[in-house]
């Protein structure tokens, strides 16, 4: 499935759709991204916000439930704010093959969506955001994150941070930023994090965990 950004919230909370139907047992949940494909390497204002990668994790049926809570949502009304415009047909590429973006846009509206949606995540498992150990945000910029984290009242030191190092790199972020706090200890058994994303389109989600 393809929801750019928001792609692995949006794998998880179906994979996890599937488990509790009892339908499935377990899933493979991958976000991966090759962003250099669609880069106008001579847009220098867009081109070095991203990178290209991959994470994964498996979701697996349990007594108690991980996953505490999920959120979508999807609203084709801003699809040019954040697209590429070009399509592909025959093998042939028309119109522009890159990716445009209007920065400022884009910031505004993701900031709000990331808030919103993380606060309708808490309140669908009943429980206030303060409950939150980790937020891990779709590694946009730090800017996003900063005014996200600020948004939902949050301190910097609650959020997992990669994007420095990284880059944005879309639908595979989140679970990058997930296996670093957890391979660095940050992360423990038994606290709640909050995986959300959000990306061109537009779609955003969120997911609660409970570790």
């Amino acid at each position: 499935m393809q929801a750019v950004c928001s792609g692995f919230v949006y794998a998880m909370t179906i994979a996890e759709k599937f488990i509790r139907s009892g339908s499935h047992r377990r899933a493979l949940v991958v976000g991966a991204e090759v962003f250099s494909r669609i880069l106008d390497w001579s847009d220098r204002g867009t081109c070095v916000l991203f990178g290209d990668g991959a994470g994964a994790v498996v979701l697996e049926a349990a007594e108690q439930p991980g996953i505490l809570a999920t959120a979508l949502h999807a609203d084709g009304a801003h699809h040019d704010i954040l697209a590429v415009p070009g399509s592909i047909c025959g093998g042939l590429v028309i119109g522009d093959p890159f990716l445009r973006m209007d920065g400022q846009a884009v910031f505004k509206f993701a900031v709000r969506v990331l808030a919103e949606v993380a606060e309708e995540c808490c309140a669908a498992a009943g429980l206030p955001p303060s409950a939150i150990d980790w937020l891990i945000p779709h590694q946009a910029n730090v800017r996003i994150l900063e005014a996200t984290a600020k948004r939902m009242k949050m301190p910097m030191d609650k959020v997992i941070v990669t994007v420095d190092r990284h880059g944005n790199t879309s639908a595979a972020s989140v679970p990058l930023a997930l296996d670093e706090g957890l391979r660095d200890g940050r992360i423990r058994s038994g606290q709640r994090v909050m995986l959300e994303g959000v990306g061109g389109g537009f779609t955003w989600g969120a997911v609660l965990l409970q570790l």
